[in-house]
């Protein structure tokens, strides 16, 4: 409670670091109308939306795409499941310096690739380019995420009663029709679950956009909390930057209630209660 109570009071101060004594000075709500004002706010706050939906829809069809795949696998599908949660054990900050490699201009992986095989000719400033840095931090995320979806889902595969799939091949459905109107409704609870927990890391990136571009070109792919983070330990500005804070949080508590919203309609259509 200390750390909450202290930078939620700090919001509502001038607090510097670089001048301690201003902790004690009152000045209201004056650093939230300020962050609700401030152009370069909205615009990191607009990115951190776009960065989420694309993340989360793209994690969302490569997972099911992969849990539907492992599900069909009869032998050795215990080694493909750990092989899968590989990428969540990396620490983000390795993911970041990883993918800061991969995408870089002259000795990364993927231009040697394009090159060798004359694909093109010059190398793509993949980290410099204002677009490619965006689409190198989203393929970074979905790399580093994608498995979450996929364990869950195949969870959800595994939890599906058999009763309706067997009565939906009597009935003469095709494998899309059993898929589309019996397997993806069973599904649904466990995929807006996964949406939750990932909305709520997604909303409050930070480690792989610094190490990678560190909010570069030109602020380009400044998030929220990159934006906060260079607002509060670069600029000492750590008053102002915890207001952003605090609102950044309705973002995720957006989110949040919205997936479990979802959730509980999914559940519901399916008789499991709310």
């Amino acid at each position: 409670m200390i750390p909450l109570l202290l930078s939620l009071y700090s919001s509502f101060t001038p607090y510097k670091l670089t001048r301690p004594d201003s902790l004690y000075k009152w000045i209201g709500t004056f650093n939230y109308e300020k962050a609700l004002t401030d152009a370069k706010f909205w615009a990191a706050f607009g990115r951190t939306v776009l960065l989420l939906t694309v993340a989360l829809n793209l994690e969302m069809l490569f997972g099911l795409g992969l849990a539907l795949m492992v599900s069909k696998v009869t032998r050795g599908q215990r080694a493909l499941r750990t092989m899968m949660m590989f990428p969540m054990m990396f620490s983000p900050i390795l993911v970041g310096f990883q993918f800061k490699f991969i995408f870089n201009d002259n000795v990364g992986l993927v231009n040697n690739a394009l090159q060798s095989l004359g694909i093109t000719d010059i190398a793509i400033p993949w980290l410099v380019d204002g677009n490619l840095a965006m689409f190198s931090i989203i393929f970074a995320e979905v790399w580093t995420a994608t498995s979450v979806f996929a364990i869950l889902i195949l969870a959800g595969l595994y939890a599906i009663p058999q009763d309706p799939l067997e009565a939906a091949k009597v009935d003469g459905c095709t494998p899309w029709q059993s898929f589309r109107f019996v397997t993806l409704p069973f599904l649904m609870p466990f995929i807006y679950i996964a949406m939750a927990i990932r909305s709520l890391d997604v909303a409050r990136a930070y480690d792989i956009v610094q190490i990678m571009t560190n909010g570069g070109p030109a602020r380009r792919t400044e998030l929220l909390w990159t934006l906060i983070g260079r607002t509060g330990y670069v600029d000492a500005r750590m008053g102002y930057a915890n207001a952003m804070g605090y609102i950044s949080i309705f973002l995720a508590i957006f989110f949040t209630v919205f997936f479990f919203r979802k959730l509980t309609a999914a559940r519901a259509e399916l008789g499991m209660g709310s």
